[in-house]
Order: structure tokens, then sequence, then C-alpha cells
């Protein structure tokens, strides 16, 4: 039964740590707003904000996968790097790999505080706030974007949330996807390479690549490194997600330094999700500690409040509520945290309150809960809903080789299976004969909005976004749809 699609006026939210203000309008039909300083009106800009309407749900509900086995794909891939394999549709989600990126700027906000502290460690808080949050979405995320085709480019614009995003698929072998994102305060790139390996159990994603942001008023850059993910349960149990590894944010103007620990799973569930860490002056001294979860919140906390703090729950257990609640197996609905995990297919549940309850924390930033129907929807937050919608007023706009133009995510998002596994492989078959055709006549492929060069700040190589785009001419756009 099909859902019914409804909009959303969205509006920049006033808050680190409160939702954005919505108003939802049915059938086109809006709903009284009583935000007297926001126009109701697509694209009106009115005082300080800018209303724009989004849809808060899919055509239709996503198809069961219960029937499906995906060990019967997996199993003659132990060890094996999965990212040049071809998975049957019934796997993936409706969003390219693309547009899955894109989703580093939910919360693109953290990057305009960011933009306009004036104090260095307050702008690496929301910077690290900004690189956690990026992942939030990934939580409970199942469904396997579609990879890009070579050639395939998304557009974002949001001027509602002070930005637009270009990102091109620059290399199929190995995948490389290229992106670059534009605001008056920042300027936000990087390419990410993603491997992924199935090890029987579990399947480990390892996203490759230099993420640089350049903060305009202050003329500084930082780097870092995105973490692995890893994909548990593949074979028996529930599906569930986790990222882990060492993070570190570096401000190459002033020198200042975060490092973050994405904590793995412990056997209590007490460390699941969790991200801990410094921040550290170019002399080295801890300025600030940081404490939240990738999937729920992060706090700054003075140094050493957050020390004392930790040695009181050395000392006392029961001083310390959201361990001791993770121990008892809590569960919530959508927020942080974890329950004990003692069996393979216990899936890790949320608890209702990640606030470490430290004396004099500040929250920097607080994810925003998932829409009610998210479970019909392949999981996807408010954020995701939007990513593949297509109206007619960016359509005439958009070049050929759009993500939202390719016909089988199209046709997955309207719950039409068949006809999307069948354009598929065409797609797929369409681009390996491009390939074919490309080493016959010994033409190499070249990329037509980013070019690779070197990182003037970290003098690596890297995609460069080559400022073409915008002027919006497509004469040289491939043919690949």
């Amino acid at each position: 039964m099909a859902s019914t699609t409804t909009t959303t006026v969205s509006t920049v939210p006033s808050s680190s740590c409160s939702s954005s203000s919505r108003t939802k309008v049915n059938n086109g039909e809006e709903k009284k707003d009583t935000d007297d300083s926001c126009t109701r009106s697509e694209g009106t800009v009115t005082k300080d904000k800018v209303c724009y309407m989004y849809r808060t749900s899919l055509p239709k509900p996503m198809f069961s996968r219960n029937d499906f086995s995906i060990w019967s794909i997996l199993k003659q891939c132990i060890g094996k790097e999965l990212s040049k394999m071809t998975m049957p549709v019934i796997f993936n989600e409706p969003l390219s790999l693309l547009q899955r990126m894109a989703e580093y700027m939910e919360y693109a906000y953290l990057l305009q505080k960011a933009g306009t502290a004036t104090d260095p460690v307050e702008r690496m808080q929301y910077v690290c706030a900004f690189a956690v949050s990026s992942i939030s979405s990934n939580w409970d995320r199942l469904g396997k974007p579609f990879n890009s085709l070579l050639g395939e480019t998304y557009e974002l614009k949001r001027p509602d949330m002070g930005f637009r995003l270009i990102s091109e698929q620059v290399s199929h072998h190995p995948p490389i996807s290229a992106f670059h994102v534009e605001s008056d305060l920042f300027q936000f790139h990087g390419s990410i390479h993603p491997k992924l390996r199935f090890w029987g159990k579990s399947v480990e994603v390892n996203p490759k690549g230099i993420i640089t942001l350049e903060l305009t008023k202050f003329n500084e850059v930082y780097t870092w490194s995105n973490i692995n993910c890893c994909v548990h349960n593949v074979i028996v149990g529930k599906l569930w997600v986790e990222h882990y590894g060492v993070m570190e944010v570096l401000n190459h103007k002033t020198k200042h330094k975060a490092v973050l620990t994405f904590k793995q799973n412990g056997w209590f569930g007490r460390d699941l999700h969790k991200v801990e860490g410094y921040i550290y002056d170019a002399n080295k001294t801890k300025v600030k500690a940081l404490i939240g979860t990738w999937v729920q919140s992060l706090y700054a906390v003075d140094v050493s409040t957050y020390e004392q703090f930790l040695k009181t729950q050395k000392s006392d257990p029961a001083e310390n509520p959201t361990a001791t609640s993770r121990e008892n197996g809590a569960s919530g609905s959508s927020e942080s945290g974890s329950a004990a995990i003692n069996d393979p297919d216990d899936i890790p549940r949320l608890l209702p309150n990640a606030d470490p309850g430290i004396p004099g924390e500040m929250c920097l930033w607080k994810a925003l809960p998932r829409p009610e129907n998210t479970n019909q929807f392949f999981s996807f937050t408010l954020f995701a809903m939007m990513l593949n919608q297509l109206t007619d007023n960016i359509k005439d706009t958009l070049p050929p080789t759009d993500s939202r133009l390719r016909p089988d995510i199209r046709l997955l998002e309207e719950g039409d299976i068949d006809t999307a596994a069948l354009e598929k492989n065409r797609l797929e078959e369409k681009q390996r004969s491009a390939r074919r055709d490309r080493k016959k006549k010994k033409e190499e492929w070249t990329p037509v909005w980013f070019h690779y060069g070197i990182n003037p700040t970290t003098g690596k190589e890297d995609w460069i976004f080559n400022k073409d785009y915008w002027q919006r001419d497509w004469s040289r756009c491939p043919d690949i749809f």
C-alpha cells in the first residue's frame, strides 16, 4: 500500500542542541505556521530565515528482506574486497553512494558555528562535533547504497542551511568519489575510496580519504580522516553497525589538534558508540575534553572536571549512571547507548539518554530524532528522505548525470524491485561496454568537474574541484544512464 508523501518547511536550527523548526504540509496544502518570521512559501526569504519544502517520506514503503539471505551472496567472498562486487538490488537502499556521502552535511550548522566562533578552541569543538555528527546517520542503516557509475554526479543546494554541494564519481577501478561543498563561511572538500571486506560474520568498511575544511574568516584549514565501520551479524542474528578507531583533527594554522577515540563494543556493551578524547593546543597541552556518542550527542567538558569524573567512575561504579544502565540492559527507541550484548543474536539497543552528567558540560551537538516512519523507509533520517527528491524546478537545472535521474534508484524508491534490478543490470553493462570501448581506443577517462592534483594544505595528491560546475554547461557530460 502506497504511503502519502508529505513535505516539510525546513528552517535553520536555532540551537546546536535543539531540533530545527518544521511545519508539515500534506498534499501541497500548508498547515498554519505560528512562526511569523518565516513566510510560508517555497524559497521565500523573510528576516534571517529561508523556508523550503521537502518530503518527509518516500513514495512507497520498503520491501521485506526476510526471505533473502545475504549469506548466499557473501559466502564466496571471505577476506575479499567487496566494493567491486555486483549485489542484488534487494540489498540496496534507494540512494547512490554520492547521495549517501551528502549526508555529511545534515548538521552543517555546526560548521556555521565554527566559522564564526572567535576562540580557536571553540572552533575546534564545533569542527569535532561536525566530524562526529557526519556519521550519525549510519546507525541502523543496513541497506547498501548503489555504487555510483563512473561520471555520475550529485548536486545538493540547501540555501536554508547555507551551503551547496557537488560530487562526482571520478574513478571506477578503484572506486573514488570526490566532493566539494561551499558556503560563505567555509569550504569543505575531499574524496572517499571505500574498501569493503567480508570476514565471515561481519563486513568491514574502511572509507579511505582525507577530509579538508577551510574556515574562510580565519584562514584556517582543518583535516581529518574517516574511521572504520563494521556491520555485524551478516550470517546469524540481527544486523547492527558500529564505528571504531582513532580520528585526529588538525588545525594547520594554530596547530590545535583533537584526538578522538571511537570505542569498540565490549562484553557488556559499555563502550558501544562511545566517543571520547581531548583537544590539545600547540604545546600539546590538554585544553578541553570531549565525550559523547556518535549516534546521539557530543559534549565539551573542562579537562580537570572530566578527569576527576573518570576517577570517580573507577572508584565508585554507582556514580556512573550511564554505565550502570547499560549493564542492566536498558533500552530505548532512537537515542543512544547500548544494552548488554551477551548473545550473538542480540542487537544493541539505544538508551533514552546519553548525557554523561558531568558538571559544567556543554552540549555541542545532539542528533535529531528519526521520523516516526523511519522503519518503513530504510531507516532514513529526515535529511535522507529528501536527497533523491526530484521536483520540476530542479529537474530542468540538473546535468544528465545527476543521481536523481538514475532509473534503477528511482524504481527502487517507487517499490518496483524487478524493474529496478533490470535497470541496474543495464546500467552496469553500459558502464562495462563504455570501458571496453575506451580500452580499445586507448583512451583514459577524464572526470568533468574534478582534477587530480596536490592538496595545498597536506601536500598530498587529492581530487580538486575545478569550479566549472556552477556555470551549468553540460556539453561535456557523458551519457551514462
